[in-house]
C-alpha cells in the first residue's frame, strides 16, 4: 500500500470505524470503550474540518487521521483499520498522514499522545522522527492512564 486517499470522514465512515475492534491490549483504542471519544467521532460537526478518512488505491477504508490546529502545532490522532496492524504499514501510514497534513495546514510542529504501553506505536512514531516530550495522566476509557506527549518538528517531516 503505497498510494493513500484522504476524504474528510463521513457519517459512513465514522460508523464503520466506531465498531472497529483491536486485539488485546490494543482493545484500548476501541472507540467504544471511550465515551467522549466515540461522541466526538460520530458528531459530524465536531468531526468537520478535524477528521479524515484514509482510502487505499483499490478504495478500501483503512484508517483514518484527525487533526487539531494549536497556534501552528497540529497535535494529530490516527488509527489503522485492526486487520492492518502489526504488518509493517505504520511508519508508510504516518508518513503519508504528516505528508498530508503538511500540505493541508503548513503547522510548525506536529504532536501526538499514544499510552505508555503502546510500544509498537512508540517504536513507529520514533522512527519517523517524533521525541518524548513529556510523560502525562490522560482520562481515557472510564480512568487515568500514563501517556507521552510526543513531538516531530516540521523540518523533519
Amino acid at each position: 500500500m503505497t498510494n493513500y486517499i484522504f476524504r474528510p470522514m463521513n457519517d459512513q465512515d465514522a460508523l464503520v470505524i466506531a465498531d472497529w475492534h483491536y486485539e488485546e491490549p490494543y482493545s484500548f483504542y476501541d472507540f467504544k470503550n471511550d465515551e467522549e471519544d466515540l461522541e466526538e467521532l460520530l458528531d459530524s460537526k465536531a468531526r468537520k474540518d478535524a477528521y479524515y478518512s484514509v482510502y487505499d488505491d483499490q478504495n478500501r477504508l483503512i484508517g483514518f487521521f484527525c487533526y487539531f490546529n494549536d497556534s501552528g502545532t497540529i497535535e494529530m490522532g490516527l488509527g489503522l483499520r485492526p486487520d492492518l496492524t502489526g504488518k509493517g504499514l505504520g511508519r508508510a501510514f504516518i508518513q503519508a498522514g504528516l505528508n498530508f497534513a503538511e500540505e493541508k495546514f503548513n503547522p510548525s510542529m506536529f504532536s501526538l499522545s499514544v499510552a505508555v504501553f503502546n510500544e509498537r506505536a512508540l517504536k513507529v512514531y520514533e522512527r519517523v522522527g517524533f521525541k518524548i516530550e513529556k510523560t502525562m495522566m490522560v482520562k481515557s476509557n472510564g480512568s487515568v492512564y500514563p501517556f507521552y506527549s510526543m513531538v516531530l518538528t516540521e523540518d523533519k517531516v
